[in-house]
């Protein structure tokens, strides 16, 4: 059971998680961070330093059969050849993007695991294995001096322990320039929903000074897939320190999450990847909105194309100083029971999508500074009639003298009945933007589709796959994805 997997991978990208930065073209503008040519004096030094490249050298790329002399007459043909398979299957071992990448991946973790194969054709549904009724009692062995703890999320000490965790070793885009930076109150608007269980907030210690190295958490959540309802848990921030991605902890976490929940009789579980892992059930992307191009350019997340200017792009992404909307304000308490229906209806028309009641709606959408922000439209009579929702989540910038942090928000929920979504979108935008946010990211799933390319989204060019633990259902299309994870 597992959401945001990378980690379980031991990489920089999370695989149950949903972020990645990632490069995007719009309108002669491209986005993500620029990759940089070092200098043969700074590879040099990389060398000294032991790094190894992963490019074959050019004389190893040619051969005798092309009619050239040896480019190495020490060594025989066949050696040659040897270093390249070798090299080539190095080169393989990082998570597969793609489905052709993963076509060629050995997954000896997740060929042990009720999921689906990867070339496997679903066309029934249900679970892949029956519910257990002998669970394990002890809890999974862990390499030696190494001990659980379960993490008491109320003591400030320990919610910053985790925050330190996530903030140092959770996921980071490819050119390690920006990292995401989940925030102590954040951190328990995700892991503390209604029906959360402190044993499902796992982490691991080093037993001889009790550092906390690993972490991975499940929160309960109904959720329907085509027409069944099922209890499930969502599975999120796996997370091992860097330095233990050798000892096979990832695994281990994820089995003992596993059996923790299979404690409470569920044995069902959604999450997301950034990676290709057997198998999704749907294949999401992510589109970004600037609304800083300043300092999204500055910071190198973007980077202006030859025949565009900085002065050119703040223009072209201006937005107007106020919404248009008539009624929208900011959600209230008194709004949860019609967000409630709002919501359930909406949601129905949806393949993969949760079922909440006003508890839940209470939780995930009231306002909280800094976490998520909901904004209803009230019309005639005080009816509701749509709602828009993104929550916050920056990112540390590394190695940048001037800026420290790039302020995202993720859009939640849009429903509309009466505001056409492309005017509701447009004053989110709006109100991100007058927040203070430098950035508004968005998944093509549900109705987004209507407004990405309209509003001036880029598109990103990393995916963002869901998965279900024991359960395999036909695959859909992500307009067909009602359900976003944090």
């Amino acid at each position: 059971m597992v959401a945001n997997v990378s980690s379980v991978c031991g990489s920089s990208q999370h695989p149950f998680s949903s972020f990645v930065f990632m490069s995007v073209a719009v309108q002669g503008e491209s986005w993500g961070p620029r990759g940089r040519r070092r200098s043969r004096r700074g590879r040099k030094r990389s060398q000294a330093r032991g790094e190894q490249s992963l490019t074959l050298p050019r004389t190893l790329r040619r051969s005798r059969c092309d009619g050239d002399d040896d480019p190495n007459p020490g060594l025989p043909i066949q050696k040659l050849q040897d270093i390249q398979r070798a090299m080539e299957l190095l080169s393989c071992q990082g998570p597969a993007k793609s489905i052709d990448e993963a076509a060629k991946h050995k997954y000896q973790f997740w060929d042990t695991q009720p999921v689906p194969k990867l070339n496997e054709v679903v066309t029934s549904h249900g679970p892949i294995e029956a519910d257990k009724e002998n669970i394990r009692q002890e809890p999974y062995s862990l390499p030696q001096g190494f001990m659980w703890d379960t993490l008491d999320l109320s003591n400030a000490d320990v919610l910053k322990e985790l925050y330190t965790l996530l903030n140092e070793n959770y996921v980071e885009d490819d050119d390690n320039m920006f990292r995401f930076d989940y925030s102590p109150n954040f951190l328990k608007w995700a892991l503390r929903p209604p029906g959360w269980l402190p044993q499902w907030h796992c982490g691991v210690r080093v037993s001889s000074n009790k550092k906390l190295v690993g972490f991975i958490s499940a929160i309960p959540a109904d959720i329907r897939v085509y027409d069944t309802l099922k209890r499930m848990v969502e599975i999120n921030f796996l997370c091992v320190h860097k330095k233990l991605r050798s000892k096979r902890v990832a695994p281990v976490l994820i089995r003992e999450i596993t059996r923790r929940v299979n404690l409470e009789g569920i044995f069902q579980a959604v999450y997301t990847a950034g990676v290709v892992l057997p198998k999704p059930v749907s294949t999401c992307r992510y589109w970004h909105r600037s609304l800083n191009p300043r300092k999204l350019v500055e910071v190198k997340f973007s980077h202006l194309s030859r025949n565009m200017t900085l002065q050119r792009t703040m223009k072209l992404y201006r937005l107007p100083d106020s919404t248009k909307t008539p009624g929208l304000r900011p959600m209230e308490r008194r709004d949860v029971g019609q967000v409630t229906e709002l919501l359930q209806r909406y949601l129905r028309r949806f393949q993969l999508a949760p079922s909440m009641g006003e508890e839940e709606v209470a939780h995930w959408f009231l306002p909280q500074d800094n976490i998520i922000d909901t904004y209803v439209v009230e019309g005639a009579g005080g009816i509701l009639t749509d709602f828009t929702s993104f929550y916050t989540l920056p990112s540390t910038v590394m190695h940048h003298p001037l800026h420290r942090s790039l302020k995202a928000a993720y859009s939640f929920y849009n429903i509309h009945t009466q505001t056409p979504l492309l005017d509701l979108m447009n004053d989110a935008l709006i109100l991100a933007k007058l927040k203070g946010f430098d950035v508004f990211n968005a998944l093509d799933l549900m109705e987004n589709k209507v407004f990405l390319e309209k509003l001036k989204f880029g598109i990103g060019d990393g995916n963002l796959q869901y998965y279900l633990y024991n359960w395999k259902c036909p695959p859909m299309d992500p307009d067909k994805v009602g359900l976003v994870l944090q």
